[in-house]
């Protein structure tokens, strides 16, 4: 543990490397869906918000979650420096912590109107893939990164558990929205512990039942649990309709502007979700769902 550490970029950035090719060599070879716009016209904007959100974190951030574990070791603040314990149990106890509360935290960024605004730049890509993982507004960005600052000082995460978790909320981002086909054996024997692409896929689904189910990232007893959970799109993987029946265009969905600024267009948004309320909830297959995206008020 020592060594992970010692090289913290480097084992990031080669874990990261190393899910990245394997995701685009599955994609190409084994492809899920037929995507609906090029790469060339998707990929290039969102890996350049992704790019463009981790500068802006990594130059203007006072402190990243790493940071924050660091700090609060050398100032004894948080549970876990208040006694003595087996390292393995504090790291063990912040992985499924911090995978819950970034579960909590998704599901709240559908259901707070002004959370909402930002995190539908996520969804508002018309096809999903790898790239789609990474995809986010840059305030989204920052807030999450508070999130878990904030969470990780309370818990006096130790840094090597802070490490793992940012290593893997990378590279299951990049799995779990990745367009591949896996055997459907294999996909029902995984999502019993983790979220796999199609358990995933279902949430970039444009029907709002659908949207608003399976937030998890990693672990998919959340959604199980929290009765958050739809197996299978209503209209089948090769059917369904991924993005926002709002967002249609490229200059919003696929270019960094438009991107960044379609929180600000929220009243167009406002207006197409009041106008169009689906009748999901009269769906004999729906049923299991407790309730929809609040309707905003005017």
């Amino acid at each position: 543990m020592n060594w992970i550490e010692a090289h913290e970029a480097g084992f990031r950035l080669s874990l990261f490397v190393a899910v990245l090719v394997v995701m685009l060599v599955a994609e190409w070879r084994w492809p899920k869906r037929k995507l609906t716009r090029t790469r060339r016209e998707r990929w290039s904007g969102n890996i350049l918000l992704t790019v463009f959100n981790t500068l802006t974190l990594r130059v203007l951030a006072p402190v990243s979650a790493v940071g924050a574990a660091s700090l609060a070791a050398a100032s004894g603040f948080g549970i876990f420096n208040q006694f003595s314990h087996p390292e393995w149990v504090a790291v063990l106890v912040t992985l499924v912590v911090m995978d819950m509360a970034i579960w909590y935290q998704h599901k709240l960024f559908h259901q707070i109107p002004w959370l909402w605004r930002l995190h539908l730049v996520h969804h508002a890509d018309m096809d999903i893939d790898v790239t789609t993982g990474a995809r986010f507004h840059t305030v989204e960005i920052w807030l999450s990164m508070a999130i878990k600052c904030v969470l990780v000082a309370l818990l006096g995460a130790p840094v090597v558990a802070v490490i793992v978790f940012e290593t893997l909320l990378s590279g299951m981002a990049m799995f779990n929205h990745s367009n591949v086909r896996l055997p459907k054996r294999l996909d029902a024997w995984l999502r019993r512990v983790i979220v796999t692409p199609d358990m995933h896929r279902v949430h970039h689904s444009t029907r709002f039942h659908e949207c608003n189910a399976n937030y998890g990232f990693n672990l998919s007893c959340w959604d199980r649990w929290f009765n958050s959970y739809v197996p299978q799109p209503r209209k089948g993987h090769q059917g369904m309709r991924i993005g926002l029946n709002e967002v249609g265009q490229a200059t919003d969905a696929s270019r960094v502007w438009g991107m960044l600024r379609l929180p600000l267009r929220w009243r167009i948004l406002q207006r197409a979700y009041q106008n169009k309320k689906e009748h999901w909830a009269h769906e004999p297959g729906d049923r299991h769902i407790q309730k929809s995206r609040e309707t905003i008020r005017r």
